[in-house]
């Protein structure tokens, strides 16, 4: 029994002390740092690299990788990224910071070596000591972890409560501008808290490596529970994150205890216990108070007064003026890819019908994002939800796979509504926390349910007669496209859509104009899940079968990343960001070494993080600049041509 206590404890220590640095994090700077397991991971990997690969001892690699490296790298993302996002929209701050997440695993791989990493030795000197307390054993690199937490709670009660250093914290937390105007410098504050805070990562990377190993992923699910203690702790109380995430971890062993280690209900449970947690917390605040606010940012009335609201994204009057060129766009793309399918050779025809499949499913995220100005990070899973439906519904009910994917989209948008019933009360950092959450509570519970899983194979979904080819498939997934594109231009245009920009600009002024705000969030996540459902179907019938491994969570934020970077509330961008995820990996493929596959996703996230810059997205920006550049044209000709006093 101990020896389970001892291990749920370390992995809780681990959760404690991620949880406890993302809320200081957000408290002082108002940015709830979703990249923060990236760049636990990207430290970890270069401690790795300098101990493991080039022989460094540990104290030096440890000072180089976590000491220098990590602050240094908190004070450059700070340049680059952070600063800009205090006084960004919420929205905007959490795209930009999973783009981050997208781009930072692929660069450490381009950095460091894409090696396999097997074992993964810490801070512990080798041989690892193993101590025997009451009969249970315990590494140091066990007894490091419980140090490092209880270190890090009293010296961070400490400096923030009794130095100058934590004064200065507290004034920033409550009022960056009143800070100002006292004389202390907020950016040299704001420098020192993200220098502080990718140090914290990466000294709790280095320390987690051997325990939970040297991936990507598993760091993603240490950070997914750390979200759930933060979500617990209401974005903001340190002591109940670190408690909550301590008790997650108990929880997690104690269920290997006394669960049958053999049954797949304990493999896939373990893993859904910060799910599990949040959902807990969420329904019994809503109950009790009937929303879940998350304050987002920091500061007081005069931060309040000069901080950007709304959704952040092209929207209202500047996306109207970029109307008629961007229809332009759109026909001009469709008409491309029309012309492409019958040049095209076999291979990139394939691509072609892949990149239509994937745009329909991206429309999802012009829907619930771009229309609704809602974070759901879960599209992929309604995806999952339309793929499986879709082959169920035509292998068993023998359905015409047509009629078999619409049916698939029915259920993924059933499903979607109810979510969105219980997540549009909540502040956008917590509907992105829950969907994010959702997404891998039925990765891990329902997409290996062996139904439809089939130890990774799926179900088969084959293609309907009239579009057996390659070359039909292409031109029915562009008409699909073209479709769902043309109901979602509807909506845009309805009075739903005007409804949907006046939530977007202010809830409350949407309120004060009768709109019902619940129902039409609602009604609109319903529509994405919906979309994403068929999308999902369209991706089943490309490959021939539903596979639910094709559907993880973290693989949707790639998603979002390429959307966004090409543009959240266009429909071109949407065609254009599904045609660049096939397309690209294919040239990549084709045309380069294996050494540039990690090139294309670090590209991805980077994009996503431009978005800070660029809330259109390139194709707006680039339809805007050519329309621009028609219109001096014109304007320039009539100049010449015009004779001398006309007015003009």
């Amino acid at each position: 029994m101990l020896q389970y206590v001892i291990a749920g404890l370390v992995l809780g220590s681990i959760y404690a002390m991620a949880a406890s640095a993302i809320v200081v994090t957000f408290v002082s700077t108002g940015v709830l740092n979703f990249a923060f397991g990236s760049i636990a991971y990207f430290v970890a990997r270069f401690f790795y690299f300098l101990n493991t690969q080039h022989g460094w001892d540990k104290l030096p690699a440890a000072v180089v990788s976590i000491v220098v490296a990590g602050p240094a790298m908190g004070v450059v993302l700070w340049a680059v990224l952070f600063r800009y996002l205090r006084t960004a929209p919420q929205l905007i701050r959490i795209v930009a910071t999973i783009g981050l997440t997208v781009c930072l695993p692929p660069i450490a791989a381009m950095v460091f070596g894409n090696n396999q990493i097997s074992t993964v030795s810490g801070l512990a000197p080798p041989p690892v000591h193993v101590f025997q307390v009451f009969g249970a054993a315990v590494t140091l690199d066990q007894l490091l972890v419980f140090a490092a937490l209880v270190v890090m709670l009293v010296v961070g009660f400490v400096v923030l409560r009794y130095t100058d250093a934590g004064v200065k914290v507290r004034a920033l937390v409550d009022s960056a501008a009143m800070t100002d105007l006292s004389g202390a410098s907020p950016l040299r504050i704001e420098i020192a808290i993200w220098a502080v805070s990718t140090f914290l990562a990466g000294f709790i990377g280095v320390l987690s490596a051997p325990i939970i190993g040297l991936v990507p992923a598993d760091f993603a699910v240490i950070v997914s529970a750390a979200f759930a203690a933060v979500v617990a702790a209401k974005l903001r109380n340190i002591p109940v994150a670190a408690g909550i995430g301590l008790l997650m971890g108990l929880a997690g062993s104690m269920v290997q205890k006394y669960l049958p280690p053999e049954s797949a209900f304990t493999v896939a449970i373990v893993p859904a216990i910060p799910g599990i947690f949040i959902v807990v917390f969420l329904l019994c605040q809503l109950v009790r108070r009937g929303r879940v606010s998350d304050d987002a940012g920091t500061g007081g009335p005069l931060d309040e007064a000069i901080r950007p609201h709304g959704l952040g994204f092209a929207a209202g009057t500047r996306a109207a003026t970029t109307n008629r060129s961007t229809q332009a766009a759109a026909c001009a793309a469709v008409v491309a890819v029309a012309i492409a399918i019958p040049l095209a050779n076999d291979f990139w025809v394939a691509q072609l019908a892949l990149g239509a499949a994937y745009a329909i499913t991206f429309l999802s995220f012009s829907l619930v994002t771009g229309e609704g100005g809602m974070i759901w990070l879960c599209e992929i899973t309604f995806a999952g939800f339309g793929a499986i439906v879709a082959a169920q519904v035509a292998t068993i009910y023998h359905v015409p796979v047509l009629l078999a994917v619409l049916a698939g989209g029915v259920v993924a948008g059933v499903i979607g509504m109810i979510l969105a019933v219980l997540t549009v009360r909540l502040g956008d950092l917590y509907v992105a926390l829950v969907t994010l959450t959702f997404g891998l509570l039925v990765e891990n519970l329902v997409f290996i349910v062996d139904r439809w899983y089939r130890g990774g194979v799926g179900l088969a979904l084959a293609r309907p007669s009239i579009a057996s080819s390659d070359r039909a498939f292409a031109y029915l997934a562009l008409i699909g496209f073209c479709v769902v594109a043309l109901v979602v231009t509807t909506v845009r245009r309805s009075t739903a859509g005007l409804a949907l920009a006046a939530i977007r600009g202010s809830e409350t002024g949407a309120k004060t104009l009768g709109v019902n705000v619940v129902r039409t969030k609602v009604y609109v996540a319903g529509a994405a899940s919906t979309v994403a459902g068929i999308g999902g179907g369209f991706l089943a019938m490309y490959s021939g079968a539903a596979v639910p491994g094709n559907f993880g969570t973290v693989l949707g934020l790639t998603w979002l990343a390429v959307l966004v970077t090409n543009g959240v509330r266009s429909n071109t961008a949407a065609l254009v960001a599904g045609l660049a995820f096939s397309l690209f990996p294919a040239l990549f493929l084709t045309y380069l070494s294996s050494g540039w596959q990690n090139v294309l996703p670090a590209l991805f996230g980077l994009g996503a993080i431009m978005v800070v810059r660029n809330p259109d997205g390139v194709v707006a920006q680039n339809a805007r600049q050519f329309e621009n550049f028609l219109v001096g044209r014109v304007r320039g000709r009539g100049a010449v041509v015009a004779p001398v006093g006309t007015a003009r």
